[in-house]
């Protein structure tokens, strides 16, 4: 299993996304949160289709943080139901990686 992960999540705009990078970067649940946008999405929502712009925050973690990444933000989230993905980071190079583990481990 990989120790270190990538987690997805959307913002309706730029402040959320920034509030939550700091979140996260101030409490030491990521090393990186890389903000990108804007971004337009398409999908479905209560039965109808629907397209909006859209801010994708990229957050750089390991996967022992992913619960307190999660709740975070959740709880700094203007979605009823925010997107929250993680996938695992299979390689990498090892001083970027030695870097991300520090900066998560206070």
């Amino acid at each position: 299993m990989a120790e270190y992960i990538q987690v997805m999540t959307t913002t309706a705009t730029r402040e959320d996304a920034a509030r939550i990078a700091a979140v996260l970067l101030e409490n030491r649940l990521a090393a990186c949160v890389q903000v990108m946008g804007p971004i337009e999405s398409h999908y479905r929502w209560k039965g109808t289709l629907e397209r909006s712009s859209e801010w994708l925050c990229l957050v750089k973690t390991t996967r022992g943080n992913y619960r307190a990444v999660e709740e975070a933000i959740h709880a700094n989230h203007s979605y009823e139901v925010p997107e929250v993905i993680a996938c695992p980071i299979e390689s990498g190079s090892e001083a970027y990686l030695a870097w991300l583990r520090a900066e998560t481990e206070g």
